[in-house]
């Protein structure tokens, strides 16, 4: 038996999106084209205050993607060889990654998975056992805060920084605090995919701190704050004028387009819960004030033949992510052994992103959820 869709359902569908900024986003590249300034200026400072207004923070920082920002948090703080960074295995490969980079070592603490994220009853010990500990990197993952309040009070009451991960959680809410004003800096990503996507890559670091901020906005264009005078060894990654004029477009729409992910994940667990079907859809978790979906990822038993299943029937979906951190072959060296932490390679044999973007038809939804069914039903 298959339930064949009326039509395909894409994961994700960036077109919709577009044909509803096309005319405005157009005008706004024509006008940075027509102005040939390029590199940082006016457009990036706009958004740059757009965005630390909307994250309630004093500074925003931009720069060339998401992965820098991480990159570029960890420099500020001088992270290196010697040092070490807590942070979670159930995340992209970048949050690991730009640990490494600077040098320092990841240390992986299994996750909650209620709300896939780091768990701060695990925190603890991990901070006992690690002497070098330079900063806690937990991830808003798939738009949900982590669990922040206990993980700060660990985190400062060793002199440790905290760093958030919110590339996938612009605008998020924990306790009615904005995601990237929790820790001492906050990390965003402007990747398409996201929320707040733009046409390319691009990312900015949040922060109340005056001092980080001066040196982050430093390390972005190679660690100088006077052009050739050079404080700290930086990168290159700035966030381009074209970039920030789209994103300060869509920007306009973030909140009705979070609006309309939070109804769809609501159709879902409604559609979900009356077909009976067997599969563990996302809560908020209780102290989650605004959960932004950047992915509604359900836990589902034989994950991959569902997934061929939807694939099958026209339906569009992801593994977010198959490998946890500790497991992936690049960090072998760091002794981590299958069953070190089980909950987060239980979630990742488990997890199944289904489409979720708010131009999303209600019909569409009902049809992945019956789909859904169709497949349980012949086991």
């Amino acid at each position: 038996m298959s339930t064949v869709s009326a039509r395909p359902i894409p994961l994700l569908d960036l077109q919709a999106q577009h044909r509803q900024v096309r005319e405005q986003a157009l005008a706004a590249v024509t006008r940075v084209i027509d102005s040939q300034k390029f590199i940082l200026g006016e457009e990036v400072k706009k958004l740059e205050e757009e965005i630390a207004s909307y994250s309630s923070t004093k500074f925003a920082i931009g720069c060339a993607s998401g992965s820098d920002a991480l990159l570029l948090a960890l420099m500020a703080l001088d992270c290196g060889p010697g040092h070490e960074v807590v942070t979670t295995p159930f995340t992209f490969f970048a949050t690991g990654g730009a640990i490494a980079r600077t040098g320092a070592t990841p240390v992986f603490v299994d996750i909650d998975p209620n709300t896939f994220n780091l768990e701060p009853n695990l925190l603890e010990d991990a901070l006992k056992k690690h002497a070098n500990v330079r900063a806690v990197l937990p991830v808003h993952l798939f738009g949900q805060c982590a669990d922040m309040d206990p993980l700060l009070a660990l985190a400062q009451s060793r002199g440790i920084a905290v760093i958030e991960d919110a590339a996938q959680s612009i605008g998020a809410e924990y306790k009615g605090r904005r995601a990237g004003s929790l820790g001492d800096m906050g990390c965003l990503s402007f990747f398409p995919s996201k929320n707040l996507g733009a046409y390319g890559d691009g990312g900015m670091v949040t922060t109340n701190d005056e001092r980080l901020a001066r040196k982050l906005a430093a390390l972005r264009v190679h660690g100088g704050i006077r052009k050739y005078y050079h404080e700290w060894v930086g990168i290159n990654s700035r966030l381009d004028a074209l970039q920030a004029a789209v994103l300060r477009v869509k920007f306009q729409y973030l909140d009705s387009w979070t609006a309309g992910r939070q109804r769809n994940a609501d159709l879902y667990r409604k559609m979900l819960a009356e077909l009976q079907v067997p599969v563990v859809a996302p809560q908020a978790a209780a102290f989650t004030s605004r959960h932004i979906y950047n992915q509604f990822t359900i836990r589902c038993k034989q994950r991959d033949a569902l997934q061929a299943y939807l694939k099958q029937n026209g339906i569009g979906t992801e593994i977010y992510y198959p490998l946890p951190l500790h497991l992936q072959a690049c960090f072998s060296n760091l002794g981590y052994r299958a069953g070190d932490l089980p909950l987060s390679e239980q979630v990742a044999a488990e997890a199944l992103s289904v489409p979720i973007y708010p131009e999303l038809p209600a019909e569409d939804i009902e049809q992945v959820c019956r789909t859904i069914q169709a497949f349980y039903s012949q086991r």
